[in-house]
Formats: structure tokens, C-alpha cells, sequence
């Protein structure tokens, strides 16, 4: 009986307290009275545990995969049967080879061939196109590898495909040579789905000629050129003008082409350009470490 009337006792005293309006005097005194009523069910004992709370689960955030890589290059053109590309090298089109790089890269190298007998196989067009493509896919820069064109070769060579390295040729056909890299360039970055935001002109031999022609007349717009086993030209008029570029020049100490290279040399310096002029124990034509030096000097020149 003690426990059922000491139940009704506490019934009655909740209910009163619920019911019963409080007849405090102040906001203070109502602490007061839920103060004695907590004393007074705590002398009571302990009451009976309640049902246990809800687990509720962890809260995590939401986690997604990493978006798929783009695919590099972004697209491949149809297969092009040309005598231009060596095995294992790509066409872009029947006058044009390129290298991509395993890696993307906003990068290129236009790259002008010497000249060039023709045929389908010649060692002239499997030596360069072979140091092309390793030394930029080493460096991870994409390169167009453009066709001359025949009767602009020395004398005795008329067969031959080579581009246009004296004044009144360069007048005739260097715009339309500049020209024609733009097109070929707008259709790799097509394939590459990428657009190059740095761009390097060299060549060797015939090229190398054009290639000096093209920056001494500002002829094209390029972050650094390059003179590989040639060299030529004298100031022009336009030189004073154009904003310097780092220009690389390469020769063997086996050709004979040291002494228009060094003359290339003094006539850039002359007009503000960063030079590096490297000797090495070759012979004439394309080489690796010319375009493995190159690519160092101008990406000196990018970063400053």
C-alpha cells in the first residue's frame, strides 16, 4: 500500500502544479517552484528508464567519381596514303606528317624539313622526321611536320622539295606558306581537342633558312624559332620592330654552315633577341640535341 499511495501522492502533485496556474509575483519565482518539484520526485527514488532513443544513421556526404579523363588525342582522321609520312609516323594529310606526345599538351613545333628528294623513301626524309618525332614527344610538345615544295630547291635540284629561303622567293610564296601552317595547325588542334597557346618554329638546313627569313621579316607569329645546320639572312627593316624571341641556333663542327649560323646570331643580338648558338661534333642536317636544347632554351624564355 505504501508504494500505491505514494503513486497517487505523486499524481496528485503533478497534476496540481499542471493544472493550477503558477501565482508567482515575478518571472523570479517560477524557478523557485520547478526547483521543489524536482526535489521532491527525487526523494522518491529513481524512476523507471525510459524506451532507449532511435539510432539514427551517420550523416555522409555525398561522394561522386572523378569525371573521366578526355580522351587524348580527342579525335583520329581517316587513314591518308601519302609518301610523305614514314612508317609509324601520322598523317594529317597527303603534305603534312605530326607527333602527339603521350600527354596532352598546348604546345607545338612547326618544324621545316631540308630539302627533300622524292619518292617514298629517301634517308633525308626518314632522318628528320624520325628526330622530330622523338625529341617532341621527349620534350611532350605536339609538332607539324609541313611539305616544301618542288622547284624551290637549289640549283641542281629542281625534283627536290624545299621552301623558299631567297628574297623574291620568300616574296612570292612566304605568306602563303604562313598560311598554309595556320590551316594545318587548326585542323591537330581538331584531333588533339586542344588549342596551342605556344608555338615554336625550327628547321634544318633548307628549312632552317626559311625559318630565320620567316622571324627576321616577321613573317609568322611564334614564342621562340629555331636555326638547325643553317642560318643566313641580314637585318630588314621589320627587325627593329618585332618583339624579340628566343631563337636557338644548332650547327656541327663537320658542316659548313658555322659561319652564316654565327652571322645569324650577331644580326639577332644586334637587335635585342636572346641567342643560343651550340657547336656539336655532327655533320650537316636534323639531330635530337639540337631540339632537345632548343626546347630547354625556349621554355627558359616561356617562364620569365
Amino acid at each position: 500500500m505504501r508504494g500505491a499511495a505514494a503513486g497517487l501522492w505523486i499524481t496528485r502533485l503533478i497534476t496540481a502544479l499542471v493544472i493550477v496556474p503558477c501565482a508567482c509575483n515575478s518571472a523570479a519565482d517560477a524557478p523557485t517552484s520547478r526547483r521543489a518539484l524536482a526535489h521532491d520526485v527525487a526523494a522518491l527514488g529513481p524512476s523507471a528508464p525510459g524506451p532507449a532513443p532511435t539510432p539514427t544513421a551517420p550523416i555522409t556526404a555525398a561522394t561522386s567519381a572523378p569525371p573521366e579523363p578526355a580522351p587524348w588525342p580527342r579525335a583520329r582522321p581517316p587513314r591518308v596514303e601519302t609518301d610523305w609520312c614514314i612508317d609509324g609516323i601520322d598523317a594529317l594529310d597527303e603534305e603534312t606528317c605530326y607527333a602527339l606526345p603521350d600527354a596532352p599538351t598546348r604546345a607545338l613545333l612547326i618544324y621545316l624539313h631540308g630539302i627533300v628528294p622524292p619518292g617514298k623513301e629517301s634517308q633525308q626524309k626518314i632522318n628528320f622526321e624520325t628526330v622530330v618525332a622523338r625529341a617532341s614527344r621527349r620534350a611532350g610538345v605536339a609538332a607539324l611536320m609541313p611539305r616544301g615544295k618542288v622547284g624551290l630547291a637549289p640549283k641542281g635540284y629542281a625534283s627536290w622539295w624545299g621552301w623558299p629561303t631567297g628574297g623574291p622567293a620568300y616574296e612570292k610564296h612566304g605568306a602563303a606558306f604562313v598560311a598554309t601552317f595556320a590551316e594545318k595547325r587548326r585542323k591537330l588542334e581538331d584531333i588533339a581537342g586542344v588549342s596551342f597557346s605556344r608555338v615554336y618554329v625550327a628547321g634544318s638546313s633548307s628549312g632552317a633558312f626559311f625559318a630565320a627569313a620567316l622571324a627576321l621579316r616577321g613573317g609568322i607569329d611564334a614564342d621562340g624559332f629555331g636555326a638547325m645546320s643553317g642560318g643566313g639572312g641580314q637585318a630588314t627593316p621589320e627587325l627593329a620592330k618585332l618583339e624579340p624571341r628566343p631563337f636557338y641556333i644548332g650547327f656541327g663542327a663537320h658542316d659548313a654552315v658555322g659561319r652564316s649560323a654565327r652571322a645569324l646570331a650577331g644580326v639577332l643580338r644586334g637587335a635585342g633577341w636572346p641567342v643560343r648558338v651550340a657547336e656539336h661534333p655532327v655533320g650537316h642536317g636534323a639531330k635530337e640535341i639540337y631540339l632537345d636544347e632548343a626546347f630547354a632554351f625556349w621554355r627558359e624564355h616561356d617562364a620569365r
